[in-house]
């Protein structure tokens, strides 16, 4: 595992981090004993960086990293987001509010400081005003945080919270079928010392390269509920692609990939390659798959002839079927 500084925060984070979404049954039933499993894998495989949520599971991801935190000599670092529970969203946001939020995120993951908190996808004006971003500040002068970044929809939100001098990181929609933020966001982020955090970087699994036609997901998966956006925003499953589309041009890329290389495996070392990305954090509930997503980072550079083919056929091919905007 390979490490990188994380913006502002100066933590060396993996560049493969967990993304801890499953762990709190969203995608379908996982025992406490598999949950356990999973994030010690994660960590004996050089994972130090986990990323949760306060509704992932009304809390139960947080409570599950806390119990485990609790066994280790040498505790990861933890992120967790805030304002999607129901309490803030989707008008009811005041600092005191947030920060009764974070509190109760603090106990369940057992510290007294959070290590950096998110914004959860606020709501376009609630960002913008940009009152939010202003309690967060004082919430980190009041030590409730250590650090605080915004997880974003959309590349414009993405830099108006990167003008904020206190902010150290934003988590973004980012991966081959998502490829934009290369041009308009990187560079800002880069000048302004954001680390940048990567989700869905296989685009749901359309990217893991085992998708079909046939598949079936779970009815608690949001693969299943929210295909088209009915609970939250269409760009959080499947990119905002159709599923039926996605997987024709998941095949269509792999047939472009050079012999005895693997879709998963290009598709993670893919965002790698980019250098403001801090880390990619990719769900698992599965050993192998950690192990699958782990080795992305020992895995040496694509080509730039394979970069340029992959960009090419984003552009044609794949940007005009995301919905929900970029």
């Amino acid at each position: 595992m390979n490490y990188r500084t994380l913006g502002k925060t100066n933590f060396q984070v993996s560049e493969i981090g967990l993304g801890c979404w499953q762990l709190g049954n969203d995608f379908g039933p996982v025992e406490d004993s598999t949950a356990r499993e999973i994030l010690h894998t994660a960590a004996t495989h050089g994972v130090t960086f986990f990323d949760t949520a306060d509704v992932y599971g009304g809390g139960l991801s947080e409570e599950r990293i806390g119990q485990w935190r609790k066994s280790l000599s040498e505790p990861p670092y933890i992120a967790t987001k805030v304002g999607r529970d129901a309490a803030l969203y989707p008008d009811g946001y005041s600092k005191d509010g947030i920060r009764k939020s974070l509190q109760a995120s603090a106990k369940r993951l057992g510290v007294d400081v959070i290590d950096l908190a998110q914004l959860h996808c606020v709501p376009r004006e609630v960002l913008f005003a940009g009152d939010i971003l202003a309690w967060m500040e004082d919430l980190q002068q009041e030590g409730l945080i250590r650090h605080f970044g915004a997880s974003v929809e959309m590349i414009d939100e993405a830099l108006f919270a990167a003008e904020h001098p206190k902010l150290a990181t934003l988590q973004v929609l980012f991966n081959m079928f998502r490829q934009d933020a290369i041009q308009s966001l990187f560079p800002v982020a880069e000048h302004n010392n954001v680390g940048i955090i990567v989700r869905l970087p296989l685009a749901s699994g359309l990217l893991s390269g085992k998708m079909t036609q046939q598949h079936q997901f779970d009815a608690n998966d949001h693969r299943y509920y929210n295909r088209d956006g009915a609970a939250f925003h269409v760009g959080e499953t499947f990119n905002g692609i159709p599923y039926e589309t996605g997987v024709a041009l998941a095949d269509e890329v792999k047939a472009l990939l050079p012999e005895g290389q693997q879709l998963v495996d290009v598709a993670l070392r893919w965002i790698l390659d980019q250098p403001q990305v801090s880390s990619v954090i990719a769900g698992a509930t599965k050993e192998s798959q950690i192990l699958r997503n782990t080795q992305a980072s020992g895995l040496p550079s694509l080509s730039p002839e394979l970069h340029q083919t992959l960009a090419d056929f984003y552009v044609k091919n794949v940007r005009q079927h995301i919905r929900g905007g970029i």
